[in-house]
């Protein structure tokens, strides 16, 4: 019998980037305006167990069906408060600050990321133990197990792949039209069973509310088949890590900033190129925010399409800045290439606009545009041009967040900053506990 009552789940996403989730049963006209509780303590990061009571705020405009139910359920962002004031460390506040700061000059951006991620029937940590094995293990756990062959490793690129996978992606697509994500293309990636997702843009903050859901519709429709999603960066070794491309362009009174008909490289205007500038002068500390793992830094290697020098070009998938082919005002954009999906997106989005408009403000020449392969280039060439590398490892990228932050102040509270810092440090001390399968291969023997 209806009673009038749904289930709700309100979601909130933490410093590191985990939507976390709290489910109400509430009446169905109650779901705009409604506010929530979380303990602040439980959540790493947060507030200290002597206050900890936060309250959640329903951000209306991102209420819709939940894709995964066959029943009536709902979802929600929620912004977070404590008391009648924002919580400082809300990684939504920082996207709403790039929001507020921007239109105070009478500007917009858009901004969407491309999610690139694996689907996999079963995963085992002990998988690689055989790394001489490994390709044939992948290719029996991985998704597409009707095929009778084997697909060749790093060749899998827009493959019309079995029926069953495309009446998954099929079923994929429908579910996901019942929220507001915006999907436009699913295709086929470079590794066997990965897969990209490109949705459009939107304000900083409502693309991340919908990358997050995303995510997690993800997570819960393929779980229903007996499938799981991996957004790791680099799951699989010898194999294309998965990246977050964010491309992002900034508007004003219906005009492009980004666009000049007049530029003969490649229809860019000269605030775009200082937009690049911005970005490769903190790239390296951009890095601590977008690429925010250890195991981030295992895709960022050269070979894989991940970017690993800081330069631009038109169309150059080799570079950390690309220009993608454009036609018009509306498709003109800047995509930055180094992050990946364990990013938190409302830090990501901010963090990679503010550089931008730090770029802007300052005039920083991004130095001429480069057309090769940056992999292929000579050392010493690479040299006398100035092109400089995104950080090894999380260590070094957050060393250069450390002395490199100035930039991010005027929408990231120093608190929320700090934390973020120390959460990571911890993260980077407690990984290297930890060794990996492939150092038993390497040194069992010795």
């Amino acid at each position: 019998m209806d009673d009038g009552k749904v289930w709700f789940d309100l979601l909130y996403t933490d410093l590191i980037g985990v939507l976390r989730s709290v489910s109400y049963r509430i009446e169905r006209d109650a779901l705009k305006g409604f506010s929530g509780k979380t303990d602040g303590s439980s959540v790493y990061g947060f507030s200290p167990i002597e206050d900890s009571d936060l309250i959640l705020r329903t951000v209306d405009s991102s209420i819709s069906h939940a894709p995964w139910a066959e029943y009536e359920r709902y979802v929600g962002i929620a912004a977070i408060f404590k008391g009648s004031e924002r919580f400082i460390k809300d990684p939504r506040l920082v996207a709403e600050n790039v929001e507020q700061l921007l239109s105070k000059d009478g500007i917009s951006a858009q901004i969407s990321g491309e999610l690139e991620f694996y689907i996999v029937k079963e995963f085992n940590i002990d998988m690689g133990r055989d790394l001489s094995g490994y390709y044939q293990k992948l290719e029996i756990k991985s998704s597409e197990l009707s095929q009778t062959y084997r697909f060749p490793v790093k060749r899998s690129y827009h493959l019309p792949l079995d029926l069953g996978i495309e009446e998954l992606i099929k079923y994929l697509s429908e579910k996901l039209s019942l929220i507001a994500t915006n999907v436009r293309l699913i295709h086929h990636e470079v590794a066997v069973s990965q897969y990209e997702m490109n949705v459009n843009q939107d304000s900083p903050s409502i693309a991340a509310d919908r990358l997050q859901l995303l995510k997690l519709s993800i997570r819960k429709i393929l779980a229903s088949r007996g499938l799981i999603p991996i957004f790791m960066p680099k799951p699989f070794w010898g194999d294309n890590g998965s990246g977050l491309h964010i491309h992002v362009s900034l508007w004003s009174n219906g005009a492009n900033l980004f666009y000049d008909s007049t530029d003969t490289y490649a229809g860019i205007s000269q605030t775009a190129r200082y937009f690049i500038g911005g970005l490769l002068e903190h790239g390296a500390s951009l890095s601590a925010i977008v690429s925010p793992s250890v195991n981030s830094y295992r895709r960022l290697i050269p070979g894989y399409e991940a970017p690993i020098y800081l330069t631009w070009g038109r169309m150059n998938r080799s570079a950390a800045v690309r220009l993608p082919y454009s036609d018009s005002m509306e498709s003109t954009r800047i995509e930055y290439r180094p992050p990946d999906p364990l990013a938190n997106p409302y830090l990501a989005f901010s963090a990679v606009i503010l550089a931008g408009i730090d770029g802007i403000k300052k005039k920083i020449d991004p130095g001429d545009p480069i057309d090769e392969n940056v992999y292929k280039l000579d050392p010493v060439k690479k040299m006398q041009l100035g092109i400089k590398s995104l950080p090894r490892n999380l260590e070094e990228a957050l060393d250069s967040l450390e002395s490199d932050n100035e930039y991010l102040r005027p929408a990231f509270p120093k608190e929320l900053l700090e934390t973020y810092i120390e959460l990571k440090r911890d993260e980077t001390r407690k990984m290297q506990q930890y060794p990996s399968v492939a150092e038993y291969i390497e040194y069992m023997h010795i």
